[in-house]
């Protein structure tokens, strides 16, 4: 009995041991349990599957969430990973993104790739409240201010341009040819690089599209294109693949050779470690722009955890090379890890939308995400310190790096600067040093910077019109072989244009097209030919073509290269040929005060030596005759008459001093009058032609006819001349006898004419501002402003003096005959002080000599 009783004691415990071991071993595990309680946040991932980007970029998306939680394991959140393959398709990326936000009700999704793929799922996210966080779209037409749960964690491909540009500056290149792909990714950089270069007045003279499934044979057909224009600096934006295809025909056909400059944007430079050799040395030479990366030991050591990781998972890849891209992408997935733990995001289900119809479509049925706005915010605030440097979200897109510049050479590249937002191009960052780039190898295996430009092969020269019917031939000349059938255009203002073009930045091929008829004619007036070049028959015009308001209106004129304004012209008088010139050294009024003055003195004299002196008495016409034959005869100093008085003596003093500076004064200008010819002006005002109806002649066919009416003239007064040899006859015949009294015309005629005939015109003034003789182009021609500041090279120089000289347009050969080089006659201003002394000592001696008669009776 006590046996079995001891039987059953042993059963009851074996019964109640897995209750007493679950009570001893249960609040343990209910511990442990509530600490390692974890909540799961679905993240989608949309990438192309079987690219190297969508490769990469997965597996550094996995090592970020690992080595993220590895080192934060406190965190409550963990991101799961939804993956799902775009197929590179648009459709594929949007039936993607639309399952993980029906069927899965992802928090945030991770891609896609390519930004026409994001474009479609922007709107997606934008509807269900989903951050869409892209690390490689680059396209500017893809805007985070347009799609506000769109976040760019890569570069805009608009924040290179500033960096193309200051390398376009810093060589002084004037022209620049884009090659981008025909698609969203090339024209929408294409803004931003026209803006950056026209702040540095450059200009984009053609752009070269090139379809992104183009074939070998199209992309040569382009290039030949390219290599008919004479720009040689070319900015190359277009993925590596097409890239590639097109510098190895560039090569083929020479084009990377030296006078070659090639600039690769970020989408070619940033893959050329994994380019294939043979195309690395088809691009020796070339410079490229990427986002600068610190070289970190934190980066160092990823890189190498990361190819043995991605290696187990493809094994049949050969040494890949991680790009930027490949860290923005674990960048981007750590920022989001630490939002989703900040904002405290949990697998809530989606809020739907309550007027969803129950034949709505897919596109319709999906719900809002009650995690969005507060996720959304906590990824704008997140900034850290990434492997590919500050993780800063500016306006939704990642704040612009520091760029490097680098220089293709052998089988790599040379950093040999960096680009910054403030600094500009600079040598080092960190500190920064001298703002100029390295030692750079250009093509060609050269040190010496291309020029940008060259003569291009078979190209197409410019059409500059010139007249053939200029008044003047000195300005334009064009003569017509009809033998060889060749026509030769020279001229002061053919020279002029010769010489400016020769100082443009760049070649420009061009060729003189006269203006004119079948037979050798003009086929116009100068108003007519400024207006082909608005009709676009002319891509410039030179010759004498004044600058007008109203021809301005159709054409940009160059700056002027000739001095400005219209002028009038007079025949002259040759004053050495008057009968009274002896008469013109001094005035009427010095004249007569010097008169009076001869007789004055001969009174004073007769009053002083009368009384004591028996030659100064007689009978009264005696003493008359005596004293003016004394006074006159002291003009010479030659009186005969014997001075007895001292004060008369004293007087004569004085008087001889005044009388030897008035004669030799009136020999001085008498003497230049007679020895040197004067030309005195027959005309001296426009109201003297107005107001005595005087007939005055002008250019025919010019604009002047209008001005002289708007001046005052009378049409019947007007004469046109059309040359200066009919001008010279009209001139001589005068006003009264059917010629013409004066002559208007713009200063550079003006010059020619007084050239020619140095001492029969002189110009008297000038009637009307114009802005002289200049060069016409197409309205927003950027010849224009290229020109003129050529033209100021010229002018400013000893070059516009010798083609002066060649076409006798200089004056200086002239003798000066204008009226300002005639000596004024002398007036009594002139002499004012010597007839104040001679007073004063006439009064003083007249009123001694009466004190003392008076004092002795």
């Amino acid at each position: 009995m006590q046996k079995k009783l001891k039987h059953l004691n042993v059963h009851a415990f074996l019964l109640s041991f897995p209750q007493i071991l679950c009570v001893l071993i249960l609040p343990s595990q209910i511990v442990s349990a509530q600490k390692n309680t974890t909540i799961p946040v679905n993240v989608g991932v949309v990438l192309d599957m079987d690219t190297w980007i969508g490769k990469m970029g997965l597996s550094c998306i996995s090592m970020a969430l690992s080595e993220f939680y590895s080192s934060h394991s406190d965190y409550k959140t963990r991101i799961v990973l939804n993956n799902r393959d775009s197929k590179k398709d648009v459709v594929g990326a949007a039936a993607a993104a639309l399952d993980l936000l029906k069927n899965t009700e992802v928090q945030a999704i991770m891609g896609p790739v390519s930004s026409i793929q994001a474009e479609f799922i922007n709107d997606l996210g934008d509807k269900a409240h989903v951050p869409i966080i892209s690390f490689s779209a680059t396209s500017t037409f893809l805007s985070p201010l347009s799609s506000p749960y769109f976040i760019r964690a890569t570069q805009n491909d608009s924040s290179q341009v500033k960096a193309i540009s200051s390398i376009v500056k810093a060589f002084g290149w004037r022209e620049v040819v884009p090659i981008y792909v025909d698609n969203q990714l090339g024209e929408g950089i294409l803004p931003f690089l026209t803006d950056a270069f026209d702040e540095i007045n450059a200009r984009i003279p053609y752009c070269s599209a090139i379809p992104s499934l183009a074939t070998d044979k199209q992309i040569v057909a382009e290039l030949h294109k390219l290599m008919t224009i004479q720009t040689r600096v070319f900015i190359v934006h277009l993925l590596p693949s097409l890239g590639s295809r097109l510098f190895a025909k560039a090569k083929q056909l020479g084009m990377m050779g030296a006078g070659y400059a090639w600039i690769c944007t970020d989408a070619i430079t940033d893959e050329l470690h994994s380019i294939d050799p043979s195309i690395i040395d088809t691009m020796q030479g070339v410079l490229g722009v990427r986002p600068h990366v610190p070289n970190t030991a934190e980066l160092q050591s990823f890189i190498k955890r990361w190819k043995l990781k991605f290696q187990q998972s493809n094994s049949d890849i050969v040494n890949p090379q991680l790009n930027v891209f490949g860290l923005w992408a674990y960048d981007s997935m750590t920022a989001l890890a630490m939002a989703i733990e900040e904002a405290g995001v949990s697998n809530i289900g989606f809020d739907q939308l309550s007027d969803i119809s129950g034949n709505s479509t897919d596109l319709e049925s999906f719900g809002v995400s009650r995690n969005g706005p507060k996720l959304l915010q906590a990824i704008l605030g997140t900034a850290f310190q990434g492997l590919s440097g500050d993780f800063i979200i500016v306006d939704g897109q990642l704040k612009s790096p520091v760029y490097d510049i680098v220089n293709v050479i052998g089988n790599g590249v040379k950093e040999i600067g960096f680009w910054t937002a403030d600094k500009g191009i600079v040598r080092q960052i960190n500190p920064i040093t001298i703002k100029k780039l390295g030692t750079i190898l250009w093509p060609g295996d050269t040190a010496t910077p291309p020029k940008g430009w060259a003569n291009p092969k078979n190209g197409k020269k410019l059409r500059v019109g010139v007249p053939v019917n200029s008044r003047f031939s000195q300005f334009v000349k064009v003569t017509r072989n009809s033998q060889t059938n060749t026509t030769m255009v020279e001229g002061y203002c053919i020279d002029i244009f010769d010489a400016v073009m020769a100082l443009v930045p760049y070649a420009v091929p061009y060729e003189y097209v006269p203006f004119a008829t079948s037979d050798g004619m003009s086929a116009g007036s100068y108003d007519d030919l400024v207006y082909q070049v608005y009709l676009g028959n002319f891509d410039a015009v030179a010759g004498d073509i004044a600058i007008t308001a109203n021809r301005s209106l159709y054409v940009d004129f160059s700056l002027a290269y000739t001095e400005s304004g219209i002028a009038m012209i007079v025949p002259t008088d040759n004053q050495s040929r008057n009968t009274w010139i002896f008469l013109k050294p001094l005035t009427w009024d010095l004249w007569l005060t010097s008169f009076l003055a001869f007789i004055t003195i001969g009174l004073l004299i007769w009053v002083l030596e009368h009384r004591i002196n028996d030659e100064f008495r007689g009978p009264p016409l005696h003493q008359i005759g005596t004293i003016l034959c004394f006074s006159f005869s002291t003009m010479v100093f030659a009186h005969q008459e014997k001075i007895v008085s001292n004060l008369a003596r004293f007087v004569l003093v004085i008087w001889f001093l005044v009388v030897f500076i008035l004669t030799q004064s009136y020999t001085a200008s008498l003497t230049t009058r007679l020895t040197v010819q004067q030309l005195q002006p027959t005309i001296t005002s426009v109201d003297e032609l107005i107001k005595t109806r005087a007939y005055v002649g002008y250019q025919n066919a010019s604009f002047l006819s209008k001005i002289l009416l708007q001046m005052g003239f009378d049409e019947s007064r007007l004469v046109a001349f059309n040359s200066s040899e009919e001008l010279n006859d009209l001139s001589t015949k005068g006003s009264g006898n059917g010629g013409i009294a004066a002559v208007f015309d713009e200063i550079p005629y003006m010059k020619l004419i007084l050239g020619t005939y140095c001492s029969k015109y002189t110009m008297v003034q000038t009637t009307y501002k114009t802005d002289g003789f200049g060069f016409a182009f197409p309205i927003g021609s950027p010849l224009a402003p290229e020109v003129s500041r050529a033209i100021l090279n010229v002018t400013q120089g000893f070059q516009i003096l010798e083609i002066e000289k060649k076409w006798h347009l200089e004056t200086s050969r002239c003798q000066d005959y204008s009226a300002s080089s005639t000596p004024g006659s002398l007036d009594v201003g002139s002499f004012r002080g010597l007839f104040l002394i001679m007073g004063i000592t006439a009064i003083s001696a007249f009123i001694i000599h009466w004190t003392r008669f008076l004092y002795e009776h």
